[in-house]
């Protein structure tokens, strides 16, 4: 049982390879730099309120062997087919994001070029070789590896921030006012710490893991996994916050917009806490990251148009997978031209456009859980319901105030 426990462990470790990214290394250092411990509130809200959309889509999957594109359909054809059209129309600038700022650090950690269109490309080839090679069972073993690093570097740098500040800490926080102000505040919100339809992404991952383990997992261990990843996220999360706070508010510096100068400035953060020694540490551990991050999103995102191609149209595609992902590439290196020299605006861009359609996921996944689709016994306790019916009013609401803002 305790072997078959933690070979249950791996779909949640996906999701924080997944989450903790460009909303962790970017958004929430750029939290701290700008407003200093002033958004905390805004992190811990989003994690509370987002919780249960993201934890029922394991909790699905095992409860009833299928994923949430399945369930989509049960629910309608019509449904399954606008999630087909908003995962079309947004999965391109994320996995752009993403890519991007893995390329700023590849190009610092490795030199050979300044070309972030050019690393770009590589990287998602070499994603593209990794994924062929190893499948679902390589991304599987080595992002338990690859967040352990992550975890270990930055709580270390932050604790020695901690020590050495001499200033006294301001915790009073800030809701901020202003186009620009409430435009980052929703950016920041909206890959933090993930965009919601990651969620889909966790089910067709646990699916996945039950195929190649042979092993039914159990909803009560499923939501453990994600548990154990869910509070990853939100304790790197804080700690980006508060490096940014104690290394660059009212210093008079500010992030740049450029992918390398950026990732120059985000491994500087590190080693001017722990010193220059950790330089090459750190290095790797943003860029393994981040490049982690490139090969899940690489991973999910045709997954999931390839099953709900499958689902809408009755026809199993044997290379659809392959097309997909070779799809997305193309797709996301014509972006990438188009925004090569501002990777600030394609994250927002990116971020900006899940945040306004996560209420759409949270409704959907509410329906599911707690529909006839879903064995009684697996369904949420009412604490839970609530927090989903609170969560989808928090979601609305600032999606609501970010559009009357503008």
């Amino acid at each position: 049982m305790k072997k078959s426990f933690l070979q249950s462990l791996g779909p949640g470790l996906l999701f924080a390879g997944a989450a903790i990214g460009v909303s962790h290394l970017v958004q929430s250092t750029k939290a701290g730099a700008e407003f200093g411990f002033g958004l905390l509130w805004a992190l811990l809200l989003v994690h509370i309120f987002k919780y249960p959309f993201f934890q029922f889509g394991p909790r699905y999957a095992a409860a009833t062997g299928e994923t949430l594109l399945d369930g989509y359909k049960k629910l309608g054809k019509g449904v399954l087919a606008i999630y087909y059209i908003i995962n079309f129309a947004t999965m391109f600038t994320i996995q752009a994001a993403v890519t991007i700022v893995t390329a700023g650090l590849a190009s610092q950690l490795f030199g050979i070029t300044n070309n972030l269109v050019l690393w770009s490309s590589i990287l998602m080839l070499i994603s593209i070789l990794f994924l062929v090679v190893g499948k679902y069972k390589l991304l599987d073993n080595l992002m338990k590896y690859i967040i352990i690093i992550l975890t270990i570097s930055t709580i270390a740098a932050v604790s020695v921030a901690l020590f050495s500040s001499k200033e006294a800490f301001d915790v009073s926080q800030i809701l901020p006012s202003g186009t620009v102000e409430i435009t980052f505040l929703i950016a920041f919100l909206g890959w933090m710490p993930a965009p919601l339809d990651i969620s889909i992404w966790h089910s067709i991952w646990s699916v996945e893991k039950s195929k190649n383990t042979f092993i039914n997992i159990k909803p009560k261990d499923a939501v453990f996994d994600f548990n154990v990843g869910y509070i990853g996220t939100l304790i790197l999360g804080i700690c980006f916050v508060l490096l940014g706070a104690l290394v660059m508010y009212k210093s008079g510096e500010t992030f740049s917009n450029k992918g390398g100068e950026f990732a120059s400035q985000l491994i500087t953060l590190y080693t001017n806490n722990l010193g220059e020694f950790s330089y090459i540490f750190i290095a790797i551990a943003a860029f393994t990251t981040m490049f982690s991050t490139t090969i899940t999103t690489l991973d999910a995102s045709p997954r999931a148009m390839n099953l709900s191609s499958e689902l809408l149209f009755r026809k199993k595609y044997k290379l659809g997978y392959w097309f997909w992902i070779l799809f997305l590439f193309a797709g996301t290196f014509i972006i990438l031209q188009f925004y090569r020299a501002d990777m600030g605006n394609l994250i927002n861009i990116a971020t900006i456009l899940s945040f306004l359609t996560a209420p759409f996921y949270a409704i959907l996944n509410y329906i599911l859980v707690t529909g006839k689709n879903m064995p009684k016994e697996h369904q949420p306790k009412i604490f839970t319901k609530i927090l989903s019916l609170v969560g989808i009013v928090f979601l609305i609401g600032f999606s609501f105030w970010f559009l009357m803002s503008l």
